[in-house]
């Protein structure tokens, strides 16, 4: 086995992410550091603080950049971080005289967090996406299940009748207002540049830092901030918290479908679904099963999070990193929760609910048939 099981021959397929685990490949990680350099020296030549001939020679470097992975990965090693040997790199492929312009004034931390948010913009267009049209789904579900009743259950006993819609709603709710808190704020505070150079001052640039932040943050399709946030980490934890609201959302569907598969229940009937090694006849409800395991994982990997709020001073190496362990893990679980309930949703047909699902003496609309719910 695999470190994780996104990233597994075998588990890829059940718990992985093929839209968005590539924006955590070390070429998707790359490819945003390059950007960020080369938008800030074309930034910087606008303010007459390298030359534009600099600038020009920075951006081809940049086009031509060749990595040479063992020695990234040397240098990762040595430095706990990439950017010293990526910036040798870099100054090598612009070459002379203009390779000493490369990378001025900034520091790792401003690299690395911007490639990060770069990535995490693409990423968070994915999940509201997924989050529109799991939400159109629910409310096409519903539509379809009129006033249909069902029964309601409380502490996994029987209880009074609900309607089917009623259930849906529980689902709907929490989905919808995640979508709601990502587009009313979240996002934009989670998308903004990370440029506080050495110490978080701006050392190397005075007054004129501010405005060069600015200019930067414009050029990368970004927010500015007004000040660093190297060592107030609240804008990810924020994120992620959001991310631990999504898949326990999409969780506790998930939960709901599982337990209204069992046989002694058999409200949701599966089709379709995995089979066992010994007993051949079994339907396994897998997809809302990982509904659960990844809402548990998600909830357990938050708290690590929180933990990296915790910097020492002006930068913390011990936190900074914890976040590189967790974070990319937590955004595929949450992706990876919105296309498994999409695709149950999605497959699912219902009908009217048999009058012997209701108990006896209470006022119910006359259907037949069951309700039935087919996973592809």
């Amino acid at each position: 086995m695999t470190m994780t099981p996104f990233d597994h021959p075998f588990f890829a397929d059940l718990l992985g992410d093929e839209e968005i685990s590539p924006l955590f490949s070390a070429e998707a990680e790359l490819r945003a550091m390059l950007d960020f350099e080369a938008t800030l020296a074309e930034v910087q030549a606008e303010q007459g603080l390298i030359s534009a001939d600099a600038a020009t020679a920075i951006a081809e470097g940049c086009e031509r950049f060749d990595p040479d992975m063992d020695a990234l990965a040397a240098g990762v090693a040595n430095d706990g971080v990439v950017v010293p040997a990526f910036v040798k790199a870099l100054r090598a492929a612009v070459g002379d005289p203009h390779g000493k312009s490369a990378h001025f004034g900034t520091t790792s931390q401003d690299v690395i967090d911007t490639a990060l948010i770069l990535r995490l913009a693409e990423v968070v267009d994915i999940l509201a996406h997924r989050l529109r049209q799991t939400i159109a789904l629910l409310d096409s579900l519903a539509g379809q299940a009129g006033e249909t009743a069902t029964i309601g259950r409380t502490r996994m006993q029987r209880a009074v009748p609900i309607r089917i819609t009623d259930r849906i709603a529980i689902w709907r709710e929490p989905l919808a207002a995640a979508l709601e808190r990502l587009e009313g704020g979240l996002a934009e505070r989670l998308l903004v540049v990370q440029f506080a150079g050495a110490a978080g001052n701006l050392d190397k640039f005075g007054e004129a830092g501010p405005k060069l932040r600015a200019a930067l943050a414009e050029r990368l399709e970004l927010g500015d901030p007004g000040r660093p946030w190297h060592a107030d980490r609240e804008r990810i934890v924020a994120f992620t918290d959001w991310l631990s609201h999504v898949t326990g959302a999409c969780g506790k569907a998930g939960m709901d479908l599982v337990l209204l598969a069992q046989n002694e229940v058999a409200e949701v009937v599966l089709p379709t679904g995995g089979g066992s090694s010994a007993m051949p006849h079994k339907r396994n409800p897998i997809l809302p099963e990982m509904l659960v395991t990844l809402a548990r994982f998600s909830s357990t990997q938050n708290s690590g999070m929180h933990s990296a709020l915790v910097h020492e001073f002006e930068r913390s190496g011990m936190a900074w990193t914890l976040e590189w362990m967790i974070l990319p893990q937590m955004v595929q679980a949450s992706g990876r929760s919105l296309d498994i309930l999409c695709r149950c949703l999605d497959a699912v047909a219902l009908f009217a609910l048999s009058d012997a699902m209701i108990p006896a003496g209470t006022p119910v609309p006359n259907f037949s048939g069951f309700l039935s719910a087919f996973f592809a």
